[in-house]
């Protein structure tokens, strides 16, 4: 391809990639800083830090942050050192299972743990049964603050795993060996060269894990744990026309990802010790064998049992019959109905029709885009490509909740609603009368709405799928590109085929494991997005699939029993899709967790 043709191409992805993200980011976090007679103002900014419900959100959301990661840390560590050093009885099976949260989003998992930690839920039951307290504790207290941790920490941790995995498995043993030569203790070792080595490794989990629990809205929502910023946000989205208060937050919470990112960076994410050479994965396993593999497949059992309990709570509570699972240990009648009902009830079938059409056109447009950004960044030469690199990979690293309430914001401007501003109405008014006037007054309205009387979300839906899930598409091409020779479209190129018939041909045949795994995972986590949907579809009729089950776990009677039963269709789901994505391109489907 010609250096001006990598312009043209390079100058159309950056507008096609970078306008939908960034223009709803600033438009959520200028107007924080407008005044309503449009100057410039810090008020509205400082009072989230004098108010102070507000104050106490931000420190909630902080401190779920905080105590997510840590317990994520504590977690994943010991496992990953153990999986990536050593082989045990079991360890197959259980490596697996502990990788089960990745298939249940939190907020769907606490549905379960509400029954099984509740007053009258099944562990009360149990501990009454069993004499061992006299009246039943409030797993609950403080409005689920702690559950709240609880179920994040279990969600989020494969992520941080994942991670050091890789990290352990490939640091060089040299290093370990010298300081074990030198008289170092298995713990000053660990300290003074383990840590130091896999620093990156824990940073880029450890990023995405607290930014996640940090803007994580449906957990709360679901536990009806208004304390933190994120729901905050969400409660004042029907105020945005009114007030700047759900913008200041938005602007706030930002600022505070990005300084905890910074910091974090500092401490952990310095420049990289350079090693000799790297230990390649599944080399030099040492195997456990009697008490210490015992022990190991015990440490993993355990960590699997704890990370399985919201799913189980959440089959047992579809399975149990409407009311019948209510201070006792087990459901005391169980019923199919709920499961037939997930795939009939209006809400639900409609909410699974409207998740397949949204997630499903955002995936072929994710397919489109993200092939043409991939082929460009590994096989193009002009300058520049690294800024699409980093506009691609945003999504990643920007909340979704900061996304989705950006979108309601553009959903309020020009071109969907009300004027331009004074200088963009001055450029129009050079158009003819007719021409200026369906300019100026909201020319995209028919396109779409978010908060009108008559609200149409499903483009902003399928534009939001599409943008928070592009990196995953980008990523798998761009590794079969990179493991592809360009000397095959060199040759095709020479006999003078089109570059149209050399991508039909003979690109898109050597990557189709690879878009195809790209694909499944951006579907099915666009399927399962949870701030995006909560924010943005407000009518029943537009409600994705989990935007159906937050409401109908909040209606009495089978509301829970439906709501867990479209829950478990789509962990169901999930996990067969994750399956196969990893059929299609072997472990590496588990790099898009990785930083």
């Amino acid at each position: 391809m010609r250096p001006s043709t990598q312009r043209i191409w390079l100058a159309t992805l950056l507008i096609i990639v970078g306008v939908p993200l960034v223009y709803p980011i600033w438009l959520g976090v200028a107007s924080a800083f407008v005044a309503d007679d449009g100057s410039l103002t810090f008020f509205h900014v400082l009072n989230v830090f004098a108010d102070p419900v507000l104050r106490d959100g931000l420190r909630n959301a902080f401190l779920i942050a905080c105590g997510t990661t840590t317990i994520a840390v504590l977690i994943a560590l010991p496992l990953a050192m153990l999986s990536a050093r050593a082989s045990f009885p079991g360890k197959p099976l259980l490596s697996t299972l502990i990788l089960a949260p990745l298939v249940l989003p939190p907020f769907v998992g606490a549905i379960g743990m509400k029954q099984l930690l509740g007053r009258e839920g099944a562990l009360n039951a149990l501990l009454l049964d069993l004499h061992a307290v006299s009246e039943p504790i409030d797993f609950l207290g403080l409005g689920g603050f702690f559950l709240i941790i609880l179920l994040e920490a279990i969600a989020l941790y494969p992520i941080l795993y994942l991670n050091l995995v890789a990290a352990i498995a490939n640091l060089d043993p040299a290093m370990e060996e010298a300081a074990t030569n030198l008289g170092a203790g298995r713990v000053r070792r660990f300290f003074k060269v383990t840590l130091p080595l896999i620093r990156p490794g824990l940073f880029a989990g450890g990023t995405i894990v607290f930014v996640w629990s940090f803007t994580e809205l449906g957990t709360p929502l679901m536990l009806e744990f208004s304390k933190t910023t994120p729901v905050q946000i969400f409660n004042g989205i029907k105020e945005m026309e009114a007030s700047r208060q759900p913008y200041a937050l938005t602007a706030v919470m930002l600022a505070a990802t990005i300084l905890s990112y910074t910091v974090g960076r500092l401490i952990l994410g310095g420049k990289g010790h350079a090693m000799l050479a790297k230990a390649s994965a599944g080399s030099g396993l040492k195997t456990l064998t009697g008490r210490r593999g015992v022990l190991a497949a015990m440490l993993f059992a355990g960590v699997a049992l704890v990370a399985v309990l919201p799913h189980i709570g959440v089959i047992g509570t579809a399975l149990a019959a409407n009311g019948q699972w209510y201070g006792t240990i087990l459901p005391t009648s169980v019923t199919g109905d709920h499961f037939v009902q997930a795939l009939t009830h209006p809400l639900a079938a409609g909410a699974v029709r409207n998740s397949i059409i949204f997630a499903g056109v955002a995936t072929v447009l994710d397919v489109v885009v993200g092939l043409f950004v991939a082929r460009l960044l590994v096989r193009g030469t002009v300058r520049g490509r690294a800024l699409l690199d980093a506009l691609v990979m945003l999504p990643l690293a920007v909340p979704g909740l900061v996304f989705a309430f950006g979108l309601v914001a553009a959903s309020l401007r020009w071109p969907f609603n009300g004027t331009p501003p004074n200088w963009l109405a001055s450029l129009l008014s050079v158009l003819p009368a007719g021409l200026e006037s369906w300019a100026i007054n909201a020319p995209l309205k028919f396109v779409g709405d978010i908060l009108g009387p008559m609200p149409n979300p499903i483009p902003f839906l399928i534009l939001a799928y599409a943008v928070r899930r592009l990196p995953y598409v980008v990523r798998s091409a761009a590794a079969g590109l990179e493991q592809t020779s360009v000397a095959l479209e060199e040759a095709a190129f020479n006999v003078g085929a089109s570059r149209w018939r050399v991508t039909r041909k003979i690109v898109l045949p050597l990557l189709a494991a690879n878009l195809a795994a790209g694909a499944i995972l951006a579907f099915c986590f666009a399927m399962l997005e949870v701030s995006d949907s909560l924010i943005l579809a407000q009518r029943e009729g537009d409600y994705p699939i989990t935007k159906a089950i937050f409401t109908l776990a909040e209606r009495l009677g089978d509301g829970p029993g439906v709501a867990s039963a479209l829950g478990v269709w789509a962990m169901a789901f999930l996990g067969i899709a994750l399956a196969t994505a990893a059929a299609l391109v072997g472990k590496k489907a588990g790099a898009i967790f990785r930083g």
